[in-house]
């Protein structure tokens, strides 16, 4: 477990900063560990660096006050990488580690070998801002904190209907709501209001996904040419990899976009049998057993075929072992 106190005496600079194409829990917890650090040490210069985030978190504490680049002579005393897997996830935002007198790693994803000078990983947890809670303290831990926070729980939980949902997570979800804070407004702002346009590619996906494997697998693909006409960018394609899980007696759902010629964002999810996170890692990418991601190139059909023959090995250890 990681000290605060210890880790911040007589530090004049911290840097957080999340992946690449910010999600709910990576912006969530670097706000939340900000508006923590920004309330407790005030003598400390405190910033949060993100890519762009998704129109959803226009409203969320502090998003305003989010840095998109490193300026050429920032050098952190401390940087905090929040649910980042590995350096490459940074993105640009890696040369704040190589500038840091001291790093420090903050996740839960199981391929996380630990990158840092200091490494709190726990891959059972729901989420980083999980994590991030358990290094609070809860009397001094002020109510923006407790909204971003609450954000990432709701976000890398499904809205707690995830198998990583554990008794703990609903005890610190309850403990964040007794903050004050507007729960339900988060969770429909952020997780389930969309756009009109969203709306509409994620009828499109739906309507042309196709089961495969005896139904047991549903995919759906994007192309540009089709982001373009309905005028949505990659973070417009949240949650509709979600929405194809949904579908009854599917094991895993696949959804791609494209994001040049012959070259896709993959994200895998699955519901019992399947671990997508060794398939996404195979392929270069990661995440967790039941939801993980990568970036392949060929074309649909490659990237399918070859997704699915690991899908099918598994299912049939699965079938060999009953």
């Amino acid at each position: 477990m990681i000290n605060l106190a210890e880790e911040l005496k007589q530090v004049r600079f911290v840097a957080i900063a999340g992946h690449v194409r910010p999600d709910g829990d990576a912006t969530g917890s670097c706000l939340g560990l900000y508006h923590y650090l920004k309330k407790n040490y005030p003598e400390t210069d405190v910033r949060v660096y993100l890519e762009n985030t998704p129109q959803a978190y226009s409203k969320v504490p502090g998003i305003d006050e989010v840095f998109h680049e490193v300026g050429e002579n920032e050098a952190p005393d401390v940087f905090f990488c929040l649910d980042c897997a590995d350096e490459k996830r940074l993105g640009g935002f890696a040369e704040l580690k190589k500038r840091a007198k001291r790093v420090i790693c903050i996740d839960h994803h199981v391929s996380n070998g630990g990158f840092a000078d200091v490494n709190y990983i726990v891959p059972d947890a729901s989420s980083t801002s999980e994590l991030v809670f358990r290094l609070l303290d809860e009397e001094k831990m002020p109510v923006e904190t407790a909204e971003n926070l609450y954000m990432g729980l709701v976000h890398d939980t499904g809205v707690f209907r995830h198998s990583c949902t554990s008794p703990e997570t609903m005890e610190i979800a309850a403990t964040l709501m007794r903050k004050g804070i507007d729960a339900a407004g988060i969770i429909n702002r952020t997780f389930y209001d969309k756009t009109y346009h969203q709306n509409q590619i994620l009828g499109r996906a739906l309507l042309e996904s196709i089961l495969l494997m005896d139904k047991k697998v549903i995919f759906s693909a994007i192309r540009q040419k089709e982001m373009d006409f309905y005028g949505v960018g990659p973070s417009d394609l949240d949650g509709i990899v979600q929405v194809l899980m949904s579908t009854a007696d599917t094991e895993v759902a696949i959804f791609l976009y494209e994001v040049s010629p012959q070259t896709f964002k993959v994200s895998l999810r699955s519901r019992e049998f399947v671990d997508v996170s060794t398939i996404a890692a195979y392929f270069g990418g990661g995440g967790h057993i039941r939801a993980a991601g990568c970036t392949m190139q060929g074309s649909i059909y490659d990237v399918v075929n070859n997704i699915t023959l690991h899908i099918e090995k598994q299912l049939r250890q699965e079938r060999d072992s009953d």
